[in-house]
């Protein structure tokens, strides 16, 4: 499955639900068991098979950074999600989901899934997740 954003997190960006310069963001590890769906899955609650607590990772994931920057000589913007060090954990993962924190699952709104294309299963070592940028280009008016 390849990495994307939520269909969600595009509208509610756009809509206001999801303020990218503002909002406190969540990175989550996720197993082989989670089925990612872009179109139906929307809040932290249509999540399952995230990694259980233990060994080094706490349920709910790790707070991050994401920015929004205006590339006016690419025309486009550039919002980054932010990486993160899941310190000394021992885990398997097969992908992360970055949301809009609100402190319930019900309302937490999904923002991206990066896909790690296999099992990563780091032994009491760091697993880093490196920073991940989506792009939207400037539309062009007709």
């Amino acid at each position: 499955m390849p990495s994307f954003i939520y269909d969600s997190a595009t509208f509610k960006s756009v809509t206001g639900g999801v303020d990218l310069d503002t909002d406190s963001f969540i990175v989550l590890l996720v197993t082989s068991a989670y089925t990612p769906n872009q179109k139906t899955h929307v809040n932290r609650s249509d999540i399952s098979g995230e990694v259980a607590a233990g060994g080094g990772y706490t349920t709910g994931g790790q707070a991050v950074t994401v920015s929004v920057t205006n590339d006016t000589a690419n025309d486009r913007t550039d919002i980054t999600l932010g990486g993160t060090t899941f310190a000394a954990v021992t885990l398997t993962a097969r992908g992360a989901v970055y949301y809009k924190n609100t402190g319930v699952a019900s309302t937490d709104t999904l923002v991206g899934y990066i896909d790690f294309g296999s099992d990563l299963s780091p032994a009491a070592v760091a697993l880093i997740l490196t920073a991940s940028i989506w792009r939207i280009p400037s539309p062009v008016v007709a």
